[in-house]
């Protein structure tokens, strides 16, 4: 039987520096972190792996690289996806457009998905779940191929981007749904939740860290934890020690070090201890299921 409010915190980007493998590392060995999404094409991934390795209590899931980062296949054959010094373009609607329009796009696109995906099934690791960097797998083409290629490698848990207003303060809330509405997100992500429970893909009802992305310091880490609600909820963060540009140019103002202490703090630690939730991965999630349909 699955528990009534299930919590799922994770540390997003493991791969991409060794200042975010340390904080991983760190975070998990004082019981905060449940999971890690993993990038196969960083410039660390072979550090995290190794981590990963002797971190038992760690899932591990694939985080698809495919804007504003570097590709697994060689440039030359991607050449619709990366720039000139081949890596992935990071205008997410040009990109989003041009999957919609194009063949050629989808194509590499596929064969970059399916690369990524091989190259996480060679370092061993159970695969906990999948998702998107930017989130990007909410576009219709990317889900399509991220649930086609899943199945080949055993895809069994993908995150929903569905960060809920209510569980934000008034200011912040008012600001996410003028912002939800600019971009018309809502009714993509039903669409993908509905895409996902068809193909029997488990997800979370609801994630945290959206709009505090690269600030979920204590404090805000701690009212999220308070307002946790029934379901399936993921927090996902961005830890390392080092902040900012020298993690990577697109994250000059996240505040790293700030996340990775929330996640080591003793209040955290308490909050964690006190709460009337289940955490794990998305792993045990899949498990409770089998167990609740083999009963």
């Amino acid at each position: 039987m699955r528990p009534e409010r299930f919590l799922i915190v994770t540390a997003d980007d493991f791969g991409l520096h060794e200042a975010v493998n340390e904080a991983v590392e760190l975070a998990s060995r004082v019981g905060t972190l449940c999971t890690a999404s993993l990038m196969m094409g960083a410039a660390a991934t072979e550090d995290a792996v190794r981590r990963a390795r002797e971190l038992p209590g760690l899932r591990v899931g694939l985080h698809l690289v495919l804007t504003d980062g570097s590709p697994v296949l060689p440039p030359e054959q991607i050449s619709s996806l990366v720039d000139v010094h081949g890596r992935f373009r990071s205008r997410l609607f040009t990109d989003a457009a041009r999957y919609f329009l194009s063949p050629r796009a989808r194509r590499q696109l596929e064969a970059e998905i399916r690369s990524q995906f091989k190259a996480f099934a060679a370092t061993g690791l159970p695969l906990d779940h999948v998702n998107a960097h930017k989130h990007f797998h909410i576009h219709p083409t990317v889900l399509t191929l991220m649930l086609r290629v899943g199945r080949e490698f055993g895809l069994q848990a993908v995150r929903l981007p569905y960060e809920p207003a209510a569980l934000l303060s008034e200011r912040t809330r008012t600001t996410l749904v003028d912002a939800l509405g600019a971009w018309g997100i809502k009714p993509w992500l039903q669409l993908m939740k509905r895409r996902l429970q068809r193909a029997g893909v488990l997800c979370n009802d609801q994630l945290l860290g959206i709009h505090h992305s690269g600030a979920m310091n204590e404090t805000t880490l701690l009212e999220s934890l308070q307002r946790l609600p029934v379901g399936v909820t993921e927090i996902y963060l961005h830890p390392a020690t080092q902040s900012g540009a020298s993690i990577a140019q697109s994250m000059s103002g996240y505040r790293h070090t700030d996340e990775l202490a929330a996640l080591r703090s003793p209040r955290i630690r308490a909050a964690l201890a006190q709460m009337r939730a289940t955490c794990g991965g998305y792993g045990d999630l899949v498990r409770l299921r089998s167990q609740r349909y083999a009963a």
